[in-house]
């Protein structure tokens, strides 16, 4: 022990410990004698890092003088040089804390005797300048929300009648109990459309006038409900039009059109209506020899069977407290959704100043309907909600909730600012690895300039903060020179040891933003680094008189812990 501590050198690159991402970086160097070195005995040096008062201790590492791990001094053999990275996780309660070696000689044996000398210093504290990112934020807003509030409207019923047939099927599953409900409600109808026609099978065929005889299944039903549930409306006040289609292969190749046929196969279809000559009856025969006339018969055929009653009607205008009162009975499970179109449930929330009550509407709006805008509105008000939040705990989980709202919007409808939201929100929840991920895929996606650039600036951002400095100087060479980029860019010289190349970019930083004492307190970092004691003082001075709240921040930065005593500094932090 004695041997190996004549003359032992401990150096730490950089002096003070510092940030770098979430881990603490740098580069320890030991120098010993030679002339330790013995047989069956190892001279270590256990590194750790003590903090909470003393309180905690993370080991961090080992420096071992064996054979294979020293190398010879260049500049003096009679010196062995261990040189080995140090790191370990940063975190705000291991700031200030101490970096210590207790050297140790060890017998290498198993239970060897080990002797330990008395505590050695290596560093105090941990610097955070690679902290000082600028990342402005951009305030989302609600997605704006509209309702009609004036009554009326056309109300369109599709109907469908069994193969031949033309009675009014009223079992479940057919829309006769929405136009029951509908002519209850007694709305004033101005004029009922009904249409009707059949499909190509034979049994629908055989009867000329069946389309006719459906229309006027459906005309004498609605007349006859409206001259016993009604009293607004009557059978002689409301105007009926009617219209029959009858062998129209037109309306049968827009159904095959929307099937889930092959191209080809609706080639084959198209082939035999349009080229192919002969009576209806004959190319619908020729329909029977297709391989999928299945399919025509099982999902093409009914819905030719169809009958339609399109409604007219003035109603009412609606108030916007009828549409809150209607949202907060769907809310609470009082009322079925339908109360309610999509679009006045959402614009429902905002009627009301509260954002738990916003929450709740926009999730039954998520849950009812699944629309993008109602995901990305409920993204919108859980980050509003953080915002609020106290806790950091409760923030990150509101931020986390929004990033995973803002993801499904952005499924739904994919472009470069939807993902960005995504990032945003994982970045402020502190969640870096899915906000560079989504980051990138709004790269990916393009869109207009100023949202990639804002993607690049925020991602270049990031990349300081995860510690990836030239992946970050890539990024911001896509944005554009606004006053986050240029402080950032600032940043990412002063980190790469180029003082006077970062102070001059913190001086264009200055003329996009005059007077902000961020950026004066900056160029003293950089001037602490440099050695440059007039400039420290000079700078100080100035970043203390437009915020007291840096006074604080200079006296436990240990950037300035060369000045700490000295009168220039005191005097700077008295503004």
């Amino acid at each position: 022990m004695r041997l190996a501590q004549e003359g032992q050198q401990l150096s730490l690159r950089p002096p003070v410990l510092e940030a770098n991402g979430d881990q603490v970086l740098a580069e320890l160097t030991a120098r010993v004698p030679a002339r330790h070195l013995r047989k069956g005995r190892v001279y270590e040096l256990p590194v750790r890092y003590r903090y909470d008062n003393g309180l905690r201790e993370d080991t961090v590492r080992t420096l071992r003088f064996l054979s294979g791990e020293y190398l010879y001094d260049d500049q003096d053999r009679n010196f062995l040089i261990i040189r080995q990275p140090v790191s370990f996780p940063y975190d705000p309660r291991k700031n200030p804390g101490q970096l210590i070696a207790r050297p140790q000689v060890r017998r290498l044996k198993p239970g060897g005797k080990v002797v330990r000398a008395e505590e050695v210093l290596l560093g105090r504290g941990i610097v955070l300048t690679s902290r000082l990112v600028v990342r402005e934020q951009e305030v989302v807003e609600l997605l704006p929300e509209s309702a009609s509030l004036e009554g009326g409207g056309t109300r369109v019923l599709p109907f469908f009648f069994d193969q031949g047939q033309s009675a009014v099927r009223n079992y479940l599953g057919t829309n006769v109990a929405a136009l029951e409900e509908f002519i209850e409600a007694n709305q004033r109808t101005e004029k009922v459309m009904i249409v009707a026609g059949h499909s190509p099978d034979s049994v629908d065929s055989r009867d000329a006038r069946l389309a006719d005889k459906r229309v006027q299944a459906l005309a004498k039903y609605y007349k006859r409900r409206l001259e016993t549930a009604s009293y607004l409306n009557s059978a002689q006040s409301v105007k009926f039009e009617t219209q029959t289609f009858r062998r129209r292969w037109d309306l049968f190749l827009s159904k095959v059109a929307a099937s889930a046929l092959k191209p080809e196969q609706q080639d084959s279809v198209v082939a035999i209506i349009n080229d192919t000559p002969g009576t209806w009856a004959q190319k619908e025969k020729r329909l029977h020899a297709l391989s999928f006339f299945d399919y025509l018969e099982q999902y093409v055929y009914p819905v030719m069977r169809f009958g339609t009653v399109a409604v007219r009607y003035t109603a009412p205008k609606r108030f916007e407290s009828e549409i809150y009162l209607l949202s907060k009975k769907i809310v609470e499970k009082e009322l079925e959704a339908d109360a309610l179109t999509p679009e006045e449930l959402r614009y429902s929330a905002s009627l009301t100043p509260l954002l738990a009550e916003k929450q709740r509407i926009y999730e039954t709006s998520v849950a009812t309907t699944g629309h993008w805008q109602a995901y990305y509105n409920l993204a919108v008000v859980l980050q509003q909600r953080s915002e609020k939040e106290v806790s950091d705990r409760v923030r990150r989980a509101y931020l986390r909730r929004a990033a995973t709202n803002f993801t499904l919007a952005a499924h739904r409808n994919p472009t470069a600012q939807m993902f960005y939201h995504v990032a945003n929100a994982y970045h402020r929840a502190g969640d870096r690895l899915e906000a560079l991920q989504s980051y990138d895929y709004a790269v990916k996606l393009g869109g207009p300039r100023p949202v990639l650039e804002k993607v690049f600036a925020d991602k270049g951002a990031l990349e300081i903060e995860i510690g990836q400095p030239d992946d970050a100087l890539r990024s911001l060479s896509f944005s554009g020179r606004s006053y986050q980029n240029t402080m950032n860019r600032a940043l990412l010289y002063l980190l790469k040891e180029n003082y006077d190349g970062a102070a001059q970019i913190y001086q264009e930083a200055l003329t996009l933003k005059p007077n902000d004492p961020m950026a004066y307190y900056c160029l003293a970092v950089a001037a602490a680094r440099a050695q440059r004691e007039g400039d420290v003082g000079q700078y100080l001075r100035r970043a203390v008189q437009l915020d007291r709240a840096y006074a604080q921040k200079a006296v436990e930065d240990l950037e300035f812990r060369g000045y700490a005593g000295s009168k220039m500094f005191v005097e700077a932090l008295r503004q």
